[in-house]
């Protein structure tokens, strides 16, 4: 039944995700609460005043899972700690003193520092106790108690900001996005792309928006790496491939190509081994194109013969031509095309001979596949 069904799904809500951490973190994270709080209890009993005020408050255990367990979220940065925890203090102190009826008052106290919190970008779970704890005791909260509860917390950043180091965690934790291009390789976003999803979600994540983006990039990278890491060079490749032997009159072969609109032609061996190839760009280079004279006037006087000049594709192809394997990874030729600057590349088979050829448009299309939505 629909019903049953969507209550079903309702009450797997409540069932919780395995964490994803490794026995190294869950170790570190553990030593690290303990010993944070142990630090600020001993400094903190130490330092202990006759003030009617206490020593150390229980909302310093919850921020110390914070800044230890979870140092690259938001809501655990130095500020969101320090600030955090000083606002709804004082916030709860004032509805204490000002609103008489300790129900309101309590609810008063958590919203309003809830919404100072915001206000000034400290957002702090722990904060909403502070500001309880002044409500439900008023002789221990006053503005003298603000003093040994900033000391607890201050040591515990401090604390915290070691012990992280030490243990390869970076805190305080960039929150800002970098300014630098996008990883290549299958990010088909931009931070602008980011910000919008994010003003559509309209929900607080506990999460640095820096974070967040560096997670699409690397999650877009791994499935566009697993995509094209299926593709071989034989699956992309243009086969049957037009190509020429190194005797082959220039002229012909410019004819060839243009009958056929390709800018290479593979120039093969008697077993049909690739020993060159021919461009396009070898035929504008060899037209001496830093002459005045038209191009099309200087390839006619190329391709119908002028004196001392070639006229056979072995005098103008290029050796060696760089070639793949039809069984190749396909992932293998994008820094090939990307850096190399190669625009075509032969496809040879397990015997060495040709068997298709790879232009950038033959990637591209490929490329254009791996991002398509499904």
């Amino acid at each position: 039944m629909p019903g049953r069904r969507a209550c079903m799904d309702w009450l797997r809500l409540f069932f919780p995700q395995p964490v994803g951490i490794t026995w190294h973190e869950r170790v570190r994270m553990v030593l690290g609460t303990g010993l944070g709080i142990a630090l600020v209890a001993v400094l903190a009993h130490q330092l202990e005043t006759s003030l009617p005020t206490p020593w150390m408050v229980a909302s310093i255990g919850a921020s110390a899972v914070l800044v230890i367990a979870v140092p690259a979220s938001p809501l655990a940065q130095p500020w969101a700690v320090l600030a955090g925890s000083a606002v709804s203090f004082l916030t709860g102190i004032a509805c204490a003193s000002w609103i008489g009826d300790v129900v309101l008052a309590c609810g008063m106290a958590v919203g309003l520092a809830v919404a100072a919190m915001l206000a000034l970008r400290c957002l702090h779970p722990p904060g909403g106790a502070l500001a309880l704890f002044a409500v439900l005791h008023p002789p221990e909260a006053t503005l003298p108690a603000a003093g040994p509860l900033l000391l607890n917390v201050s040591v515990l950043v401090l604390a915290a900001i070691v012990y992280n180091h030490l243990t390869g965690r970076s805190y305080p934790h960039g929150q800002k996005a970098a300014a630098a291009a996008a990883p290549a390789g299958g990010s088909a976003f931009t931070s602008a792309d980011v910000d919008a999803a994010l003003a559509h979600y309209n929900d607080v994540l506990d999460i640095s928006r820096a974070d967040l983006e560096g997670l699409l990039h690397l999650a877009g990278r791994a499935a566009f790496q697993r995509t094209l890491g299926e593709l071989r060079c034989s699956d992309i490749m243009s086969a049957p491939v037009h190509a020429v032997v190194p005797g082959t009159a220039l002229a012909d072969a410019w004819t060839l190509m243009r009958r056929q609109a390709v800018k290479a032609l593979p120039v093969i061996g008697p077993r049909r081994d690739v020993v060159g190839i021919i461009t396009v760009a070898d035929f504008m280079r060899l037209a001496n194109l830093d002459t005045h004279e038209g191009v099309g006037e200087r390839l006619r006087k190329l391709i119908l013969g002028r004196s001392r000049q070639p006229d056979q594709v072995a005098s103008l192809m290029s050796i060696p031509a760089q070639q793949v394997q039809a069984g190749q990874p396909l992932m293998d030729l994008v820094p090939l095309f990307s850096e190399a600057g190669h625009h075509h590349f032969p496809v040879v088979d397990e015997q060495g001979q040709l068997a298709g050829i790879i232009t950038q448009t033959d990637l591209v299309r490929a490329l254009a596949r791996a991002v398509a939505p499904r």
